[in-house]
């Protein structure tokens, strides 16, 4: 069993930058993707990004490609969301998520898939991101 915790949430200005680290234990990022997800209130939870995706690659979102950057710490069994150019419509609670990486399809069909979050099976407890405009 893999246990997550999140963390790195916080109030920044429209603009901003933030970073969130999401801590694996035990660290198995050779047969894990790890996924962040978002949920905003009366919103569904959406993913935004995933590190060692089903073909070993990482994948954004559109909503967030080319200002969130997906890394991991193999050593620290770490994975970050670094977080910029933040806008008022990424406020929510920030989750990360585990799956075992043959488990999903191409990471390209995994963010169109309308049920993508009930894919992956460890979660951390989520960390709030609130942005002000």
């Amino acid at each position: 069993e893999v246990q997550l915790q999140a963390s790195g949430g916080g109030l920044v200005q429209a603009g901003g930058s933030l970073r969130l680290s999401c801590t694996a234990s035990p660290a198995a990022f050779g047969i894990y993707t790890i996924a962040w997800f978002r949920q905003a209130p009366g919103k569904e939870r959406e993913g935004v990004a995933c590190f060692n995706c089903q073909d070993h690659s990482i994948y954004y979102a559109d909503s967030v490609r080319g200002r969130f950057t997906v890394s991991g710490d193999n050593d620290k069994g770490t994975v970050y969301l670094q977080m910029n150019t933040l806008k008022p419509e990424d406020t929510a609670v920030y989750y990360c998520a585990a799956a075992e990486s043959r488990s999903l399809p191409t990471p390209r069909l995994l963010f169109k898939s309308p049920n993508m979050a009930r894919r992956f099976d460890y979660w951390g407890q989520g960390t709030q991101v609130t942005v002000s405009s």
